[in-house]
């Protein structure tokens, strides 16, 4: 039967069709026993770049950690959460490139070495230094700036450079006309003449000028509440109660965040009316209401405000742990981290001080500071102390696993503050 123009239009149409079905059906077996395939049924492979222990899977970038590491290389320490959460996976990835020695460096700010101090930082590797007047004495601007950039260039990881100037009493710079004109006020004082908007504005002016020298962290704002003049502390505090502390210090913590620059809220728990422990140990006996009420107020006011690090005292608190100073006592720390939800970095009061010398009989305080939750231990014996934490994780007295956590801490903040 002789076929019309449409049957044989029709008949190349349904032949070409099973054509292409037959070739789908042959690519589809294909792709799914491939081994070699992305998303085969064999086992998902990917380029030997990606796919290298410590790399991230996908893009990564430093400033907001926007690529997970992969899992099977990540250390075995908890994501960070809060202030540097954003931080974590920059932090991670160097965490995990970095030596036993040198993770347990990151622990550290010494107090710096009058001499060597570039040949100090290259030898350990900490994570930082703390100048006293003494390294700004007799020093131009452009001095101290050198000699700080020859610390930062001996490091392989950016260093933290602190000092206290806190104003009044305490001034570790502005003491030099060289480097300032007029040393900055008290707090106090400051107050008296122009309020809390000359609060903020002498804390910028203090920002700038550590900036500009080369330093990244103040130990300021003291957050204690003293009223009485014959208490040791008051002289270093905003003199005021709990209340009028706690706008005082957050206050000061909003103008150092304006500067790019941490700050510390020192002492916690709260010095109170307590003798110096720079000299020997200090017995606190007053109830935890007090505290609640009163000492922990203007550090959650700091907290709160973005304080990124907060600095723990030698006192002995009775109503918190009766056999320990707050620095070495874990106790206290899971009060700073539980009931006042800090997130940041927790350093030590110096450990050269009377109160802790005595406390143990000249023994390095290193590793009880640091397994009583402190991740950064602010030493004036760098080999003592240093050697003390390395035998302890060695010897399995300090896990690593802790060791990582605080150090993720340290690595997260600097690259937050961008000195990494």
């Amino acid at each position: 039967m002789k076929q019309t123009g449409y049957q044989k239009n029709r008949k190349i149409l349904f032949t070409a069709a099973g054509v292409v079905l037959a070739l789908a059906a042959v690519f589809w077996v294909y792709t799914q026993g491939n081994p070699f395939l992305p998303g085969a049924s064999s086992g998902e492979k990917t380029s030997s770049a990606a796919g290298s222990a410590g790399e991230p899977s996908g893009p990564s970038n430093p400033a907001t950690g926007s690529s997970a590491v992969p899992a099977s290389s990540s250390p075995a320490v908890s994501p960070l959460d809060g202030i540097f959460a954003d931080y974590g996976v920059p932090a991670q990835k160097k965490l995990m490139s970095m030596s036993l020695k040198e993770k347990v460096g990151q622990v550290f700010v010494f107090r710096c070495p009058q001499t060597g101090a570039a040949k100090a930082a290259a030898d350990y590797q900490p994570g930082g230094y703390c100048l006293m007047a003494s390294d700004f004495s007799g020093k131009t601007t452009t001095q101290v700036q050198a000699a700080l950039k020859s610390y930062q260039d001996a490091s392989k990881v950016g260093m933290i450079l602190c000092t206290d100037e806190e104003g009044g009493t305490v001034v570790r710079i502005s003491r030099y006309p060289a480097l300032r004109k007029t040393a900055f006020r008290s707090p106090q004082q400051v107050f008296r003449l122009s309020g809390l908007n000359g609060i903020y504005d002498d804390t910028v002016q203090k920002a700038q000028l550590l900036k500009k020298l080369g330093l990244n962290l103040n130990l300021a704002p003291v957050c204690d509440v003293s009223t009485d003049p014959s208490d040791f502390i008051y002289s270093r505090t905003f003199g005021k109660n709990a209340s009028k502390t706690a706008d005082f210090v957050r206050v000061s913590v909003s103008a150092y965040n304006s500067q790019n620059l941490s700050c510390t809220l020192k002492h916690f728990p709260g010095y109170g009316n307590n003798r110096d422990t720079h000299t020997g140990i200090a017995y606190d006996k007053r109830d935890y209401s007090v505290f609640q009420k009163q000492d922990f107020v203007p550090f959650q006011a700091g907290i709160d405000a973005g304080a990124q690090c907060v600095m723990v005292s030698h006192n002995i608190v009775n109503c918190m742990d009766p056999s320990r100073p707050s620095s070495l006592s874990l106790k206290a720390h899971e009060i700073l981290r539980g009931e006042l939800g800090f997130t940041g970095v927790i350093m030590t009061d110096d450990l050269s001080m009377g109160a802790i010398t005595d406390f143990t009989a000249g023994k390095s305080p290193s590793v009880a500071a640091f397994t009583a939750g402190n991740d950064i231990v602010l030493s004036s014996d760098m080999a003592r102390d240093f050697n003390a934490l390395c035998a302890a994780v060695r010897d399995g007295t300090v896990s690593e696993q802790r060791l990582d956590e605080s150090v993720l801490r340290i690595l997260a903040w600097k690259y937050k503050m961008g000195i990494i």
